[in-house]
């Protein structure tokens, strides 16, 4: 894993009260490392970024823990959910189930405009469906033992 973009201790802060870690990447997309769905995810986005403005970081990891101390209450406390923490601007955002694919499908530049319909699903539909989709994706997608090792062409895209 990337360890020269390990997460510091806080320093930067912006007008809505969280601290930005500084080494925090401006895109991080936080998912369930043992979970088959969210592996086959991250390589579809790993294919679909060809400008490489995502990170990723597993939810049982360092990184993950690390920003949990930052913004305690902030993330889910099960590993059911996707978090994506966007920092481009002066705000940190912090999304997470449909609001965070959405998010992310965005960064994601035109390539993936198709998806973009999905803003006209009312966002508690789209949210039912993702905590549906949750409960059963280990049965259906299965489940590892242990996060998934990137590639050495992929190690400078995740934190630990």
């Amino acid at each position: 894993m990337a360890a020269d973009r390990a997460l510091s201790t806080p320093s930067a802060s912006n007008p809505n009260g969280r601290t930005i870690p500084t080494a925090l990447p401006s895109r991080l997309v936080l998912f369930d490392g043992t979970c088959g769905l969210c592996d086959r995810s991250v390589r579809w986005l790993l294919d679909h970024d060809d400008d490489r403005v995502l990170r990723y970081a597993p939810l049982q990891g360092e990184a993950a823990g690390r920003l949990r101390q930052c913004w305690p209450g902030v993330f889910p406390e099960k590993m059911d959910s996707i978090v994506y923490v966007d920092t481009t601007s002066s705000e940190a955002q912090i999304l997470t189930r449909s609001r965070a694919l959405l998010a992310i499908v965005s960064a994601l530049g035109p390539r993936t405009r198709r998806f973009r319909v999905l803003r006209w699903v009312p966002r508690p539909l789209l949210d039912l469906g993702y905590r549906l989709i949750a409960v059963v994706r280990y049965r259906i997608f299965g489940k590892y033992d242990e996060c998934r090792v990137p590639a050495p062409e992929e190690r400078d895209l995740f934190l630990a």
